[in-house]
């Protein structure tokens, strides 16, 4: 990977991968709304530059729009997949606070994150065998210092 450009740590799959937020399955689309210069919108630029390509590695389904320079306040708005809209005020906010705020209202709790992680740790577990989309290994022949399946190879008769 290139280390050219501004803050090159942010395209880091370390820096992505470190992310907090992770939507809820209902969020489709997030906007941001915010403007380039004044006072009014430096939480919501750091947001977009720091928190958003984050954003983005966690929830690969959720489609981000920016709008730059066409609002006097900046906002969030969320559309979700029963067509409600979620609007998030983000004037004179910090980074920090908005990325909170938006985990709280629209992010997956920790007890479901921790869930998830489990059921994903059990099926990539060495141990486990089956179709290869489920598990790591097909067939125990597979695995080292094992002998080999019957359809595959015959056993030598003794």
């Amino acid at each position: 990977m290139v280390m050219k450009g501004r803050y090159p740590i942010r395209r880091t799959l370390q820096y992505l991968s470190q992310g907090e937020i992770v939507f809820k399955s209902s969020v489709k689309v997030m906007t941001v709304n915010y403007n380039t210069h004044g006072e009014l919108s430096e939480g919501a630029r750091k947001f977009v530059f720091f928190s958003v390509p984050q954003i983005q590695y966690k929830n690969p389904w959720v489609q981000i729009m920016m709008f730059k320079n066409m609002t006097p306040s900046p906002f969030l708005r969320f559309y979700l997949d029963s067509g409600e809209q979620v609007l998030v005020d983000v004037e004179d906010k910090s980074n920090k606070e908005i990325v909170q705020h938006v985990k709280k209202i629209l992010g997956k709790k920790e007890e479901v994150l921790e869930m998830e992680e489990l059921e994903k740790q059990k099926l990539s577990h060495p141990a486990n065998f089956g179709p290869k989309r489920y598990c790591l290994r097909k067939c125990i022949c597979e695995v080292k210092d094992r002998s080999p399946a019957q359809p595959l190879c015959l056993c030598p008769k003794r």
